[in-house]
């Protein structure tokens, strides 16, 4: 890992890639769709942004995530999926469109700066 500190910043996240065939093996490990939004979220100088995918803002739209993601010490970024249960706890997309009375909840999947640290490689300041 690099010494060097990072600034948060939005960084474009992976996307899937179709294949004809899952990969297979002991270094392969998969996902499970969560059916919601694609979200990162970048804490500096204390406050969190939370993006899209497309580095669309998301804090008004989410901000009981933001605020639960304020704990994040600052200089992270984390990536993720905002996702809506219904009432048997299974993730919904409808009600994810219409959360006013879904539990909302961000699955972190990947920390990519953490406190200014890099926590993969390469990433450059």
């Amino acid at each position: 890992m690099q010494d060097q500190k990072i600034k948060a910043r939005f960084i474009e996240p992976m996307l899937l890639k179709r294949a004809e065939k899952l990969s297979q093996g002991p270094s392969w490990t998969y996902e499970l769709k969560l059916d919601g939004f694609r979200a990162g979220a970048i804490k500096s100088a204390g406050r969190v942004h939370l993006r899209s995918r497309n580095a669309k803002v998301f804090n008004a739209r989410y901000p009981t995530i933001v605020q639960a993601l304020a704990a994040m010490p600052d200089e992270t970024v984390i990536d993720g999926e905002i996702v809506a249960l219904d009432e048997s706890g299974r993730p919904s997309f409808n009600a994810l469109q219409n959360y006013e009375t879904a539990t909302l909840i961000c699955y972190v999947f990947d920390v990519m700066i953490l406190a200014a640290t890099a926590t993969r490689e390469p990433l450059t300041p």
